[in-house]
């Protein structure tokens, strides 16, 4: 059986955020072209999907962890501070891109509210489809060694 924890972090999240795209219901909030994504940041993302590779990315660190809050997620997606001729420094990303990423995911059923720790968990429903999309993404890989070789 291939789980998300078998495959790379970063094809899984490019080839989820692009099922999501396809699925076409996700959520999206209209200030996605104008917002930055963090303090430490100086203009908003040049990707135009970046709001659904956010979303990948939430869905599979929350997969990877028991519970996650919002707090979690802006620590991970900080990033350090150019301060000129200063150290740079940590600063946390965004907490309204995170909070609007787990609702968004909450709206398809892929994650739900814990009760006992207040953090946001994932479903059987959003688990299996994390598996489902972690087993193509083994298979395109295995095919492509087997190519290769």
């Amino acid at each position: 059986m291939t789980g998300v924890r078998d495959v790379d972090a970063q094809l899984f999240i490019q080839v989820y955020a692009q099922f999501l795209k396809r699925q076409g219901k996700l959520p999206v909030p209209g200030w996605v072209d104008t917002v930055k994504t963090g303090h430490a940041k100086e203009l908003p993302p040049s990707d135009q999907d970046w709001f659904y590779v956010r979303c990948a990315a939430v869905a599979r660190h929350i997969y990877m962890r028991k519970t996650v809050g919002v707090g979690r997620l802006r620590k991970a997606h900080g990033t350090a501070k150019n301060r000129g001729s200063r150290p740079s420094h940590h600063h946390r990303g965004s907490g309204s891109v995170d909070r609007k990423a787990i609702q968004a995911l909450g709206k398809l059923q892929i994650l739900e509210l814990d009760e006992d720790t207040g953090g946001r968990r994932i479903t059987a429903q959003g688990q299996r489809d994390l598996d489902r999309i972690a087993l193509t993404v083994a298979e395109a890989a295995a095919d492509e060694d087997s190519s290769d070789a």
